[in-house]
């Protein structure tokens, strides 16, 4: 089977729920998953199920918050954990790779485009590719077999409503 490359991308909701979904339905069929989660916590009420359904999930430490609070130190250090993690989870065989907010991670230069190039067009012709988050590269952009944008047209955070546990996160 020849893997392709899936973005999931824009303004609205469902981008990582969309990604996880593939995910849990390549489990579903025995197929190994590895999840990388640029710029989360690792905290989201998904990742405890895919774990034990036999996704390797790595994410940000728990204490990671949003970049716009970070240091430029503590941007730097978390720059250079990202980089570490992508090459270890590169280094793993898995059937699909879902790389979680890796448009935001490149917005931000929190991985290189080296990088992101390198895990998304380098890897094996067999594996499944998936990328999430808002406003993809150009490059992404090309490469995609599947293009879904996500487009809000209405959010209960307009309304004042936070995001909620088990729906949101």
């Amino acid at each position: 089977m020849h893997g392709l490359i899936h973005l999931y991308h824009g303004e609205g909701k469902g981008k990582t729920t969309a990604a996880m979904g593939l995910a849990l339905r390549a489990l579903g069929q025995g197929r190994r998953v590895v999840i990388m989660q640029f710029l989360k916590n690792g905290k989201s009420g998904e990742i405890s199920p895919l774990r034990k359904l036999g996704a390797e999930v790595f994410s940000g430490p728990p204490e990671t918050g949003f970049t716009s609070q970070m240091s430029e130190a503590e941007k730097k250090e978390a720059a250079d954990r990202y980089e570490k993690t992508l090459a270890h989870v590169l280094s793993l065989e898995c059937d699909v790779l879902v790389l979680d907010e890796l448009c935001a991670a490149r917005s931000f230069n929190m991985i290189s485009a080296e990088s992101a190039m390198h895990a998304v067009l380098e890897g094996p012709e067999e594996r499944e590719t998936v990328i999430t988050g808002r406003n993809p590269e150009p490059w992404m952009l090309e490469a995609a077999d599947y293009i879904t944008e996500m487009r809000c047209e209405r959010h209960p955070f307009q309304k004042g409503i936070k995001a909620r546990k088990g729906i949101e996160y």
